[in-house]
């Protein structure tokens, strides 16, 4: 076999690589790294599809791998960044003297595992998704993390998102829509007319505004538009 065969599973693995970076960081206190880890990951993760297109290499374990990447990149890795937060909040759910209000971050990865289990063996999701992709789940916590360390401690902004109930219905609410049927819009542009993509141009032109405006705190917002844009175009 050709080394281009290998190379989308070599971008693969950088991006699985790019989530145990995440977690190495998390542990070790850098936590502004374990995130913008978790942003690398993502890119990794949109070019291995696309290098494996353009240089004609898809493979079964092409895939395989892609799903075991994003468990790690987008799962794992964000599960450790939640927890991080949520350990600081000074709930106590003791169990055998163990605090598992923390454990409960863990919930997403468990979610995210059975989200990427389905979309295996599921033939529908070919232009578009049907659940919260994982890979958006893993940046909205990352940047959730970012913007959290970039706005004012004391102000209304953090109080409502260094809440633990926020953290709870977060994890609920994003764990749900990772393995609904709602569907969500892709990235994958099989030309540039704006009839066939106006709802990615819409989050783009967002997206590039309000990281203007308002730079980091804006990020978790983009995801979320992404989230009310699909909803609002199933509803359509």
């Amino acid at each position: 076999m050709s080394i281009r065969k290998h190379i989308p599973n070599t971008i693969t693995c950088c991006n699985l690589i790019s989530g145990c970076i995440s977690i190495y960081l998390t542990f070790n206190g850098f936590h502004f790294g374990a995130a913008l880890m978790l942003f690398a990951a993502a890119v990794f993760d949109f070019f291995d599809g696309f290098a494996a297109r353009a240089l004609d290499a898809k493979s079964p374990i092409g895939g395989e791998l892609d799903s075991l990447a994003d468990v790690v990149s987008s799962g794992v890795a964000p599960s450790f960044i939640l927890a991080h937060h949520m350990k600081g909040m000074g709930v106590e759910w003791m169990v055998g003297g163990v605090n598992v209000f923390v454990f409960t971050a863990f919930v997403l990865a468990a979610f995210a595992a059975v989200r990427l289990a389905k979309f295996n063996i599921d033939t529908r999701q070919t232009s578009s998704f049907l659940g919260l992709p994982v890979p958006a789940t893993g940046l909205f916590v990352a940047s959730l993390s970012l913007m959290m360390m970039r706005i004012d401690e004391n102000g209304l902004l953090m109080k409502i998102v260094n809440n633990p109930y926020f953290f709870v219905i977060m994890i609920s609410a994003f764990s749900w829509l990772m393995v609904s049927e709602v569907p969500f819009f892709s990235f994958k542009m099989k030309n540039l007319r704006f009839g066939d993509n106006k709802l990615r141009y819409i989050l783009v032109v967002f997206a590039v505004v309000t990281f203007a405006v308002f730079q980091w705190v804006a990020l978790p917002f983009i995801f979320l538009f992404y989230i009310l844009l699909s909803v609002i175009f199933y509803r359509g």
